[in-house]
């Protein structure tokens, strides 16, 4: 019959006897370190995805995600978009956009943002984040327009004022010198997002658009995808368009912003999987104490034939089992905490944003499971020296003087 003897020994010795409390104390502090960090690190890395999460459906929900354009940048309007467009992977939808940067001026105040020309009977993002009015009213030739909460309270406007909108890009030559495309709008509704976006985009009807930009009815700016991940222009700006289109996205706007929340994410993770670090450190010194006072019986196992990989386990057994106790208990009490964090802030007092709001939690399994596959590989090698050390003891020297 099979016995793991040295799974046995090692969890015997991870129990501890009364006698060694201070090796106890040091190994369930280690323990207690691991679980910690796993739970902090859980815990900070779901509310992080959380609030990547909520940028990449406020900002690149509403924003062009891409765009694709013939090499003059005057796109034929067709009633149907190319089929090969459709066929691009994570693609989910292909509509006609035009777009520009704009300058808007109202009777108090004036500001710069980026007009977007959209179809109102295409299915558009932005009409489900609609407070004020509705984006059915940007019929062409109305020469209506749509602000953010933001952007309308920065130039003091409500539905129904006028605003001029100008646009440098489309300038023409005068008698009177350089005089750039204008013409005015009345403001139609109001839509808010909760991020910047609201202070800069412009949205009209795209032919109302098109005439500001001088373009021909038969013109557009590009057609517009919409994927099931605004993350997967990274892999379709590799690809080669045919007959030399032109491929854009929104890392051109927005692609600092994402990049300064992934560098945050990532240092905070790196900073918590220190505290990982230290905790497992503390692995060796417990298991390099316990074993300058287990000399002795180690010495009187191996008289007993139990060979140096079998000391060896022993103490790997006994250490490691600090790191799956550790990083199990905080994976599972930082899954619990992310699941309750509103609560427990709620109940704490604290105060972090708004009234109303919570703090956006996204909880990833794989994320996780690596975690916690970390702290126990980390666990691990913290116990091969001490447990090397073990193994090499010479049983004639650990019982001279027993």
């Amino acid at each position: 019959m099979f016995h793991p003897v040295s799974l046995f020994i090692g969890l015997r010795y991870l129990r501890g006897r009364s006698g060694d409390r201070f090796s106890r104390f040091v190994s369930y502090m280690s323990t207690a370190g691991i679980t910690i960090g796993v739970l902090s690190l859980v815990t900070v890395l779901s509310v992080m995805n959380g609030f990547e999460q909520q940028l990449k459906q406020r900002i690149l929900g509403v924003m062009p995600q891409a765009v694709i354009s013939e090499p003059a940048n005057a796109t034929l309007l067709a009633n149907q978009a190319p089929a090969w467009l459709a066929e691009l992977p994570h693609t989910t939808q292909v509509t006609p956009i035009v777009r520009g940067e704009a300058i808007l001026q109202s009777a108090q105040s004036l500001s710069a943002g980026m007009l977007m020309g959209v179809d109102p009977s295409a299915s558009e993002p932005i009409a489900q984040q609609m407070t004020l009015g509705s984006l059915s009213d940007l019929t062409s030739g109305s020469y209506h327009v749509v602000l953010g909460q933001a952007l309308a309270v920065q130039l003091g406007v409500q539905v129904g004022d006028k605003v001029r909108l100008m646009v440098t890009s489309a300038s023409q030559y005068t008698p009177l010198g350089r005089i750039p495309s204008q013409r005015n709008f009345t403001v139609s509704g109001v839509f808010d997002t909760g991020s910047d976006v609201d202070k800069q985009l412009i949205v009209v009807n795209i032919h109302d658009a098109g005439k500001l930009l001088r373009l021909k009815r038969d013109e557009i700016s590009g057609w517009r995808l919409f994927l099931d991940d605004p993350f997967a222009v990274t892999e379709l700006a590799n690809i080669s368009l045919p007959d030399d289109w032109q491929w854009s996205d929104w890392r051109e706007q927005r692609g600092e912003l994402f990049q300064a929340v992934k560098m945050e994410k990532n240092m905070m993770g790196l900073m918590l999987g220190l505290i990982i670090g230290v905790a497992a450190f503390n692995i060796i010194s417990a298991l390099i104490m316990v074993v300058m006072e287990k000399q002795a019986e180690v010495a009187i196992l191996k008289t007993q034939g139990m060979s140096n990989f079998q000391v060896l386990m022993v103490f790997i057994v006994q250490g490691a089992s600090s790191g799956v106790i550790g990083a199990l208990a905080g994976g599972l009490l930082g899954v619990l905490l992310a699941l309750n964090l509103n609560t427990v802030m709620t109940v704490l007092g604290v105060q972090l944003i708004t009234v109303g709001g919570s703090l956006p939690v996204v909880i990833s399994p794989l994320q996780i499971l690596f975690v916690i596959v970390g702290a126990i590989a980390l666990s691990l090698l913290a116990t091969i020296f001490p447990s090397y050390r073990a193994a090499t003891v010479r049983p004639a020297e650990a019982l001279r003087y027993e």
